[in-house]
Protein backbone atom coordinates (compact mmCIF):
# COMPACT_ATOMS: atom_id res chain seq x y z
CA UNK A 1 0.00 0.00 0.00
CA UNK A 2 1.41 3.44 -0.80
CA UNK A 3 0.11 6.84 0.33
CA UNK A 4 -0.39 8.91 -2.35
CA UNK A 5 -1.22 12.94 -2.30
CA UNK A 6 -2.42 14.65 -5.41
CA UNK A 7 -1.38 18.48 -5.08
CA UNK A 8 -4.07 20.01 -6.74
CA UNK A 9 -7.96 19.09 -7.10
CA UNK A 10 -8.40 20.13 -10.64
CA UNK A 11 -9.94 17.70 -13.34
CA UNK A 12 -6.68 15.88 -13.94
CA UNK A 13 -5.84 15.22 -10.26
CA UNK A 14 -9.34 14.02 -9.04
CA UNK A 15 -9.40 11.91 -12.40
CA UNK A 16 -6.47 10.11 -12.03
CA UNK A 17 -6.66 9.83 -8.35
CA UNK A 18 -10.21 7.90 -8.85
CA UNK A 19 -8.55 5.69 -11.15
CA UNK A 20 -5.95 4.74 -8.45
CA UNK A 21 -8.67 4.82 -5.59
CA UNK A 22 -10.44 2.51 -7.47
CA UNK A 23 -8.25 -0.33 -6.46
CA UNK A 24 -8.71 -0.07 -2.97
CA UNK A 25 -4.87 -0.57 -2.61
CA UNK A 26 -3.60 2.41 -1.72
CA UNK A 27 -4.60 6.02 0.36
CA UNK A 28 -5.32 8.63 -2.15
CA UNK A 29 -6.16 12.16 -1.14
CA UNK A 30 -6.04 15.34 -3.34
CA UNK A 31 -4.52 18.10 -1.29
CA UNK A 32 -6.70 21.21 -1.75
CA UNK A 33 -6.47 25.35 -0.82
CA UNK A 34 -10.34 24.92 -1.44
CA UNK A 35 -12.89 23.78 1.49
CA UNK A 36 -15.80 23.78 -0.71
CA UNK A 37 -14.32 21.29 -3.05
CA UNK A 38 -12.49 18.98 0.42
CA UNK A 39 -16.12 18.92 1.85
CA UNK A 40 -18.16 17.97 -1.19
CA UNK A 41 -15.16 15.20 -2.21
CA UNK A 42 -15.39 13.75 1.56
CA UNK A 43 -19.60 14.10 1.91
CA UNK A 44 -20.79 14.08 -1.60
CA UNK A 45 -18.24 12.07 -3.46
CA UNK A 46 -18.72 14.88 -5.89
CA UNK A 47 -16.20 17.21 -7.05
CA UNK A 48 -19.02 19.92 -8.77
CA UNK A 49 -16.69 22.28 -10.49
CA UNK A 50 -14.97 19.56 -12.87
CA UNK A 51 -17.53 16.55 -12.76
CA UNK A 52 -20.24 17.54 -11.19
CA UNK A 53 -22.57 14.19 -12.89
CA UNK A 54 -19.87 12.12 -11.71
CA UNK A 55 -19.69 10.22 -8.29
CA UNK A 56 -16.17 9.66 -7.11
CA UNK A 57 -14.87 5.97 -5.58
CA UNK A 58 -15.46 6.22 -1.53
CA UNK A 59 -12.00 5.59 -1.08
CA UNK A 60 -10.77 9.21 -2.44
CA UNK A 61 -10.32 11.73 0.12
CA UNK A 62 -9.62 14.99 0.22
CA UNK A 63 -8.19 17.46 2.58
CA UNK A 64 -6.69 20.74 3.23
CA UNK A 65 -3.69 19.95 5.96
CA UNK A 66 -0.14 20.31 4.28
CA UNK A 67 0.85 17.69 6.80
CA UNK A 68 -0.24 14.80 4.53
CA UNK A 69 2.84 15.77 2.76
CA UNK A 70 5.53 14.65 5.59
CA UNK A 71 4.30 10.93 5.03
CA UNK A 72 3.35 10.96 1.04
CA UNK A 73 5.97 8.15 -0.84
CA UNK A 74 4.35 9.70 -4.25
CA UNK A 75 3.41 13.21 -4.81
CA UNK A 76 1.69 14.04 -7.99
CA UNK A 77 2.26 17.88 -8.76
CA UNK A 78 -1.33 18.50 -10.52
CA UNK A 79 -1.06 22.52 -10.03
CA UNK A 80 -0.37 25.23 -12.99
CA UNK A 81 2.74 25.42 -14.45
CA UNK A 82 3.02 29.32 -13.51
CA UNK A 83 2.46 28.53 -10.00
CA UNK A 84 4.66 24.81 -9.86
CA UNK A 85 8.15 25.80 -8.71
CA UNK A 86 7.09 28.53 -6.04
CA UNK A 87 4.45 26.03 -4.35
CA UNK A 88 7.29 23.76 -4.17
CA UNK A 89 9.89 25.84 -2.90
CA UNK A 90 7.43 27.96 0.17
CA UNK A 91 5.96 24.25 1.26
CA UNK A 92 9.44 22.13 0.97
CA UNK A 93 9.50 21.49 4.52
CA UNK A 94 6.44 19.59 4.24
CA UNK A 95 7.50 17.25 1.33
CA UNK A 96 8.85 14.20 2.49
CA UNK A 97 12.44 14.28 1.02
CA UNK A 98 12.05 10.41 -0.27
CA UNK A 99 8.76 10.59 -2.01
CA UNK A 100 9.02 10.40 -5.77
CA UNK A 101 7.34 13.85 -6.99
CA UNK A 102 5.64 13.09 -10.38
CA UNK A 103 5.28 16.40 -12.99
CA UNK A 104 1.88 16.54 -14.30
CA UNK A 105 2.26 20.06 -15.33
CA UNK A 106 3.01 21.56 -19.01
CA UNK A 107 5.16 24.42 -19.53
CA UNK A 108 7.97 26.11 -18.31
CA UNK A 109 9.16 26.75 -15.16
CA UNK A 110 11.86 29.65 -13.73
CA UNK A 111 14.18 31.07 -16.40
CA UNK A 112 12.71 29.04 -18.97
CA UNK A 113 13.98 25.97 -17.85
CA UNK A 114 11.40 23.02 -17.98
CA UNK A 115 9.46 22.15 -14.64
CA UNK A 116 11.42 19.15 -14.47
CA UNK A 117 15.26 21.02 -14.40
CA UNK A 118 13.51 23.27 -11.82
CA UNK A 119 12.32 21.06 -9.52
CA UNK A 120 15.65 19.07 -9.46
CA UNK A 121 17.23 22.60 -8.75
CA UNK A 122 15.34 23.28 -5.54
CA UNK A 123 14.95 19.68 -3.95
CA UNK A 124 16.62 16.31 -3.86
CA UNK A 125 13.27 14.13 -4.60
CA UNK A 126 13.80 11.51 -7.39
CA UNK A 127 11.75 12.90 -10.05
CA UNK A 128 9.58 12.06 -13.12
CA UNK A 129 7.12 13.08 -15.17
CA UNK A 130 4.18 11.91 -16.56
CA UNK A 131 2.29 13.37 -20.09
CA UNK A 132 0.23 11.69 -22.71
CA UNK A 133 -2.74 11.94 -24.84
CA UNK A 134 -4.65 12.45 -21.39
CA UNK A 135 -8.23 14.06 -21.57
CA UNK A 136 -9.77 13.72 -18.16
CA UNK A 137 -13.19 12.63 -18.90
CA UNK A 138 -11.97 9.95 -20.27
CA UNK A 139 -9.43 8.97 -17.57
CA UNK A 140 -13.03 9.29 -14.90
CA UNK A 141 -14.64 7.47 -16.97
CA UNK A 142 -12.18 4.78 -17.12
CA UNK A 143 -11.44 4.42 -20.92
CA UNK A 144 -7.80 2.86 -21.31
CA UNK A 145 -5.35 5.43 -21.42
CA UNK A 146 -1.54 5.60 -22.75
CA UNK A 147 0.60 8.03 -20.28
CA UNK A 148 4.36 8.05 -20.59
CA UNK A 149 6.63 8.13 -17.37
CA UNK A 150 9.78 10.04 -17.69
CA UNK A 151 12.14 9.79 -15.38
CA UNK A 152 15.81 9.15 -15.33
CA UNK A 153 16.28 5.86 -12.98
CA UNK A 154 13.96 2.99 -14.16
CA UNK A 155 13.12 2.10 -10.56
CA UNK A 156 11.17 4.50 -10.29
CA UNK A 157 9.39 3.58 -13.27
CA UNK A 158 8.55 0.08 -11.99
CA UNK A 159 7.15 2.05 -8.64
CA UNK A 160 4.45 3.75 -10.77
CA UNK A 161 3.92 0.67 -12.78
CA UNK A 162 3.03 -1.22 -9.81
CA UNK A 163 1.15 1.40 -8.40
CA UNK A 164 -1.21 1.88 -12.04
CA UNK A 165 -0.91 -1.87 -12.26
CA UNK A 166 -4.54 -3.43 -13.14
CA UNK A 167 -6.08 0.11 -13.96
CA UNK A 168 -7.80 1.60 -17.12
CA UNK A 169 -4.32 3.81 -17.63
CA UNK A 170 -1.11 2.27 -19.33
CA UNK A 171 2.16 3.15 -19.18
CA UNK A 172 5.36 3.30 -21.12
CA UNK A 173 9.03 4.42 -20.43
CA UNK A 174 11.37 6.69 -21.05
CA UNK A 175 14.91 8.10 -19.18
CA UNK A 176 14.56 10.88 -21.54
CA UNK A 177 12.50 13.11 -18.75
CA UNK A 178 13.81 16.63 -20.36
CA UNK A 179 12.63 15.05 -23.81
CA UNK A 180 9.04 14.05 -22.14
CA UNK A 181 8.46 17.82 -20.86
CA UNK A 182 9.90 18.99 -24.08
CA UNK A 183 7.24 17.66 -26.44
CA UNK A 184 4.41 18.46 -23.84
CA UNK A 185 4.95 21.34 -24.51
CA UNK A 186 6.23 21.63 -28.45
CA UNK A 187 2.66 19.95 -29.07
CA UNK A 188 0.77 22.42 -28.12
CA UNK A 189 2.54 25.33 -30.34
CA UNK A 190 2.06 22.89 -33.19
CA UNK A 191 -1.54 22.15 -32.25
CA UNK A 192 -2.27 25.81 -32.62
CA UNK A 193 -0.74 25.84 -36.30
CA UNK A 194 -2.88 23.04 -37.65
CA UNK A 195 -6.23 24.78 -35.92
CA UNK A 196 -4.45 27.64 -38.37
CA UNK A 197 -4.98 25.95 -41.13
CA UNK A 198 -8.01 23.73 -40.77
CA UNK A 199 -10.42 27.32 -39.85
CA UNK A 200 -8.81 28.31 -43.19
CA UNK A 201 -9.51 25.01 -45.37
CA UNK A 202 -11.60 22.19 -45.31
CA UNK A 203 -8.99 19.43 -46.66
CA UNK A 204 -8.13 16.28 -45.26
CA UNK A 205 -5.18 16.54 -47.69
CA UNK A 206 -4.37 19.92 -46.25
CA UNK A 207 -4.20 19.02 -43.09
CA UNK A 208 -2.43 15.99 -42.61
CA UNK A 209 0.42 17.49 -45.23
CA UNK A 210 1.03 20.30 -42.08
CA UNK A 211 0.24 17.43 -39.61
CA UNK A 212 3.30 15.74 -40.75
CA UNK A 213 5.75 18.48 -41.18
CA UNK A 214 4.76 19.83 -38.11
CA UNK A 215 5.69 16.81 -36.67
CA UNK A 216 9.23 16.94 -38.40
CA UNK A 217 9.91 19.92 -36.95
CA UNK A 218 8.84 18.71 -33.66
CA UNK A 219 11.43 15.91 -34.18
CA UNK A 220 14.17 18.20 -35.31
CA UNK A 221 13.62 20.91 -32.09
CA UNK A 222 13.44 17.86 -29.51
CA UNK A 223 16.82 16.64 -30.99
CA UNK A 224 18.16 20.06 -31.04
CA UNK A 225 17.49 21.02 -27.36
CA UNK A 226 18.61 18.08 -25.85
CA UNK A 227 15.94 15.34 -26.21
CA UNK A 228 16.14 11.87 -27.59
CA UNK A 229 14.47 11.29 -31.39
CA UNK A 230 12.89 7.92 -30.05
CA UNK A 231 10.85 9.82 -27.16
CA UNK A 232 8.70 11.39 -29.97
CA UNK A 233 7.05 7.72 -30.71
CA UNK A 234 5.90 7.40 -27.09
CA UNK A 235 2.66 8.08 -25.92
CA UNK A 236 4.08 11.88 -24.99
CA UNK A 237 4.92 12.32 -28.09
CA UNK A 238 2.95 11.42 -31.33
CA UNK A 239 -0.31 10.42 -29.68
CA UNK A 240 -0.25 13.11 -27.59
CA UNK A 241 0.56 15.44 -30.60
CA UNK A 242 -2.19 13.89 -32.45
CA UNK A 243 -4.72 14.26 -29.80
CA UNK A 244 -3.69 17.99 -29.61
CA UNK A 245 -3.87 18.91 -32.72
CA UNK A 246 -6.82 17.20 -34.14
CA UNK A 247 -9.76 17.14 -31.49
CA UNK A 248 -12.23 19.52 -30.70
CA UNK A 249 -11.68 19.36 -27.76
CA UNK A 250 -8.35 20.35 -27.02
CA UNK A 251 -8.06 24.04 -26.31
CA UNK A 252 -5.12 25.05 -28.42
CA UNK A 253 -6.40 23.34 -31.32
CA UNK A 254 -9.19 25.91 -30.58
CA UNK A 255 -7.32 28.78 -30.25
CA UNK A 256 -6.05 27.51 -33.51
CA UNK A 257 -9.04 27.76 -35.25
CA UNK A 258 -10.03 31.11 -33.50
CA UNK A 259 -6.97 32.44 -34.93
CA UNK A 260 -7.48 31.24 -38.42
CA UNK A 261 -10.93 32.60 -38.24
CA UNK A 262 -9.90 36.40 -37.28
CA UNK A 263 -10.93 36.13 -33.73
CA UNK A 264 -7.43 37.25 -32.56
CA UNK A 265 -6.00 40.72 -31.06
CA UNK A 266 -2.94 41.26 -29.14
CA UNK A 267 -5.18 42.71 -26.34
CA UNK A 268 -7.04 38.79 -25.67
CA UNK A 269 -5.82 37.55 -22.25
CA UNK A 270 -6.66 34.25 -21.88
CA UNK A 271 -4.23 31.42 -20.26
CA UNK A 272 -3.89 29.23 -23.45
CA UNK A 273 -3.44 32.33 -25.57
CA UNK A 274 -1.08 33.58 -23.03
CA UNK A 275 0.81 30.00 -22.29
CA UNK A 276 1.15 29.33 -26.32
CA UNK A 277 2.57 32.90 -26.73
CA UNK A 278 5.34 32.43 -23.86
CA UNK A 279 6.16 28.60 -25.34
CA UNK A 280 6.75 30.32 -29.07
CA UNK A 281 8.37 33.15 -27.78
CA UNK A 282 10.65 30.73 -25.49
CA UNK A 283 11.79 28.40 -28.49
CA UNK A 284 12.14 31.28 -31.02
CA UNK A 285 14.59 33.54 -28.82
CA UNK A 286 16.73 30.23 -28.42
CA UNK A 287 16.34 28.88 -31.38
CA UNK A 288 17.40 32.69 -32.73
CA UNK A 289 20.75 32.50 -30.34
CA UNK A 290 21.74 29.33 -32.52
CA UNK A 291 20.97 30.81 -36.09
CA UNK A 292 18.79 28.16 -36.99
CA UNK A 293 15.38 29.91 -36.73
CA UNK A 294 14.60 30.11 -40.69
CA UNK A 295 14.94 26.24 -40.74
CA UNK A 296 11.39 25.92 -38.49
CA UNK A 297 9.00 27.43 -40.59
CA UNK A 298 5.94 27.11 -38.75
CA UNK A 299 7.13 27.91 -35.33
CA UNK A 300 8.87 31.08 -36.93
CA UNK A 301 5.43 31.89 -38.58
CA UNK A 302 3.50 31.59 -35.53
CA UNK A 303 6.17 33.67 -33.61
CA UNK A 304 5.14 36.38 -36.29
CA UNK A 305 1.36 35.51 -35.23
CA UNK A 306 1.79 36.10 -31.68
CA UNK A 307 4.04 39.26 -31.85
CA UNK A 308 3.40 41.35 -34.58
CA UNK A 309 1.10 42.66 -37.21
CA UNK A 310 -0.09 39.33 -39.14
CA UNK A 311 -2.20 38.39 -42.11
CA UNK A 312 -2.93 35.13 -40.95
CA UNK A 313 -4.09 34.59 -45.37
CA UNK A 314 -0.52 34.18 -45.57
CA UNK A 315 0.16 31.38 -43.08
CA UNK A 316 -0.09 28.60 -45.32
CA UNK A 317 2.00 30.19 -48.16
CA UNK A 318 4.73 30.91 -45.47
CA UNK A 319 4.90 27.42 -43.80
CA UNK A 320 5.13 25.66 -46.86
Amino acid sequence: MKNIVFIGSGAIATAIGNVLAAKNEHQVILLSIEEDVVDSINTKRINSGYFPNIKLVSNLKASLDKNILNDAEIIFLAIPSSVIINYVKENNSYINPKAILVNLAKGFGDNHQTIVQCLEDICDNPIATLKGPTFARDIITRLYTGITVGCRDKTHFNTLKEVFKDTSIVLDYSSDIIGVELLSILKNIYAIAVGIIDASYNSPNLRFMVLTNAFKEMRHLLIQFDGEEQTIFNYCGFGDFGLTALNDLSRNRTLGLLIGKGFFTQDISDKVLLEGKIAVNVFCEQISNRNSLKDYHIISELYKVFNEEYDVSKFLKNIL
